[in-house]
């Protein structure tokens, strides 16, 4: 195995992990229920490629907000 076949191989992997955990993120910070986040991250966690892949199609959209800052009425 050559030595650029290698960084390749890395960096792919490496990619996939960053991508799968901000997947799981987002799951996790959606308005869903406990369970349908739970089977997304078992999904996820299992099957990094497929998961990550089917997630990005038929995923959960819906992301909570995060604080809104106002400033004080004068």
């Amino acid at each position: 195995m050559s030595d650029a076949f290698s960084y390749v191989a890395i960096i792919t992997a490496v990619v996939i992990i960053l991508l799968d955990l901000w997947a799981i993120v987002s799951v996790f910070r959606s308005d869903r229920g406990v369970g349908p986040k739970a089977l997304w991250a078992i999904g996820i966690s299992l099957f990094p490629i497929i998961g990550l892949i089917v997630w990005a199609i038929a995923g959960p959209r819906a992301v909570k907000a995060g604080p809104v800052w106002r400033s004080p009425d004068p």
